[in-house]
């Protein structure tokens, strides 16, 4: 029976061993039933409190795959027998399966199957088992468990101690969970999380640390109405010293704003700036692709008469170049019933030349190809004719910037306006103006320096390479004026968080679902917290050094921390977190054993 058991464990060792050395991370099947995948800890919220980001094994129940036009079919044979409601069924059908395929999520072992798991996990790394080698580490391995045992264990976990490159012993880990509850009573206490801590490791000291979540800005609800937000600001704060569960984190705890923006939400400064910038990505897109989607105009009049119209007005004005530059700065200005205040003093600049005029007009009516080689055409005419003699930004690097330039000696290249010329031309103004805003509203609030723009600014590269690097200045504004506008950040923590994004951006690819870190102190925000309940609140109990350290923990969370079960509550799903006063809390009691190899 031993030598069986030791041949089990030496088989499970040999397939995590080969999986640790492979590059990818295929799931692997074992013994039909049995999912292995290779990740990291930090993707799953309860491995995350134990193994940060290191590579971990999870094992979990094999997910049978499931074939569309197969399920359809057996579903569409059993709808046959009622033939009355056959177009019912078939809807049904197909409302059926794309629920199938949504809720498909992992699936628990049992709890024997996941000891069994764990105890071939600790035997192979056992050197002084005679029958297995003296091997090196494994990968911390965790296993979803089913809650079928009285403890109620959602997970099981082992990880290897090591002195030097020798295993030395393992630690196993156990998670239980209980359902959410308002009842604060039945909430375990600080005492005896600390009992069960001494239960296990006897310690001759402890240290409790205290851990919460906070929610600053997302998703909110109004009116018992949720307005939804993809993007979010969350706050972490840690602290030792915990005298009580669910104490307001102090003021002497450090924070670290989590903060996560998605571009193009109506409520945020910089929306009319996002409508720009889609703009500019649809003429890219078009470039690229060949085909192009057209946006919806904001203006009623048509482009060629915007510009027209435009014209006429340069042409009339009997004033030198200074005071046509004055005149169009101040006076025609093209508004938008949509623009907010907000939005206007933070970015709308003063100083916009003939051609970001142009621009502004055209990409509020442009609808088409043919409008936009209509409307150049007008201009380099008037250009040609000496009609207008606009004035321009000196660093302005347009085509058609430079076609100006020209004029002003009565020289001007001839334009072929065919093919894709008009809508490259129309892009470089874009892009032009756009880069401006940005630098306006970064320069002038003294977050930056021109040489930290440099990689942003740089027209060196391909027009799709400069569309993407504006796309990143953009998100990284839509930060700055979230965390400056609705958290009121001061001019510091601002400055600092703009240096760390011009600084990510330049080495990774544009990413919205990024969270951005920054360290800042509670005092700063404290009235958006210490009233509210937390996502997420815990306390550590911890003793020992170095990989001899053991903890227990409690977790409290406004939602599960585990996926795989289905927790019980006890009231009603729709009073969750709803109108009640008392927030309700799922537990999460999170043990560690440490087991040393003699």
């Amino acid at each position: 029976m031993g030598s069986k058991v030791i041949s089990s464990a030496k088989e499970f060792f040999n397939v995590l061993r080969s999986l640790q050395d492979e590059a990818s991370n295929d799931t692997y099947t074992y013994e039909e039933d049995i999912q292995i995948l290779k990740m990291n800890g930090d993707r799953i919220g309860v491995v995350n409190l134990y193994c940060g980001n290191q590579p971990v094994f999870i094992c979990q129940k094999a997910v049978p795959k499931i074939n569309d036009d197969q399920q359809i079919a057996e579903y569409s044979n059993c709808a046959d027998a009622d033939a009355d409601t056959d177009a019912d069924a078939d809807a049904d059908a197909d409302a059926d399966v794309n629920v199938l395929e949504t809720e498909l999520g992992p699936e628990p072992l049992t709890i024997m199957k996941a000891r069994q798991l764990l105890s071939w996990y600790t035997l192979s790394q056992n050197a002084n088992v005679s029958a297995v080698d003296n091997n090196p580490a494994l990968h911390p391995l965790w296993v979803r468990c089913d809650m079928s045992d009285p403890a109620r264990t959602t997970w099981f976990g082992a990880e290897t101690v090591c002195v030097g490159n020798k295993v030395s012993g393992v630690k196993l880990y156990s998670v239980t969970c209980k359902g959410s509850t308002v009842d604060k009573k039945s909430l375990l206490t600080l005492d005896e999380l600390k009992q069960e801590h001494k239960k296990r490791h006897h310690p001759s000291s402890m240290a409790i640390k205290g851990s919460a979540r906070f929610n600053l800005f997302g998703s909110t609800v109004v009116e018992n109405t949720v307005i939804e937000s993809q993007s979010s600001v969350t706050v972490d704060f840690k602290w030792s010293h915990v005298e009580s569960i669910l104490e307001t984190p102090p003021l002497s705890s450090t924070a670290t704003l989590n903060i996560k923006v998605t571009s193009g939400e109506m409520r945020s400064p910089m929306f009319e700036m996002y409508r720009e910038l889609e703009f500019l990505q649809t003429l890219a897109d078009g470039l690229r692709t060949g085909e192009t989607e057209w946006m919806e105009p904001l203006e009623s009049t048509s482009a060629v008469n915007l510009t027209k119209a435009y014209l006429e007005e340069l042409h009339d004005t009997a004033k030198t170049l200074q005071d046509q530059a004055a005149k169009t700065a101040e006076n025609t200005k093209p508004k938008s019933d949509t623009d907010t205040p907000i939005f206007n003093s933070l970015l709308e600049r003063g100083d916009l030349d003939f051609v970001e005029q142009l621009w502004v007009r055209m990409r509020k009516s442009v609808i088409s190809y043919q409008d936009i080689g209509d409307c150049l055409k007008l201009v380099i005419e008037a250009l040609r004719y000496g009609d207008i003699k606009p004035w321009i930004h000196r660093d302005s690097s347009s085509s058609l910037s430079k076609l100006i330039l020209q004029s002003y000696h009565q020289q001007i290249d001839h334009v072929s306006l065919t093919g894709v010329t008009p809508v490259h031309m129309l892009l470089e103004m874009g892009l032009d103006k756009m880069r401006k805003d940005y630098i306006n509203y970064l320069i002038g609030e003294e977050l930056t320096t021109l040489n930290h723009l440099c990689y942003y600014l740089s027209t060196e590269v391909d027009l799709q390479e400069q569309v993407i690097r504006l796309r990143k200045l953009h998100h990284l504004l839509e930060i700055i004026v979230t965390c400056s506008t609705f958290l009121a950040l001061p001019y510091d923590r601002l400055f600092l968080l703009t240096q760390s994004c011009l600084q990510h951006y330049k080495t990774y690819p544009y990413d919205e679902e990024h969270e951005f870190k920054l360290q800042i102190k509670p005092a700063l925000i404290s009235h958006f917290y210490q009233k509210e309940q937390p996502l997420l609140w815990g306390v550590e109990v911890s003793s020992g050094h170095g990989p001899r350290e053991v903890r227990t923990s409690l977790q409290l969370s406004d939602r599960p921390l585990v996926d795989h079960v289905i927790f019980e509550t006890e009231y009603p799903n729709e009073t969750v977190n709803g109108d009640s006063e008392d927030p309700a809390f799922f537990s999460t009691l999170l043990c560690c054993s440490l087991v040393n190899f003699a």
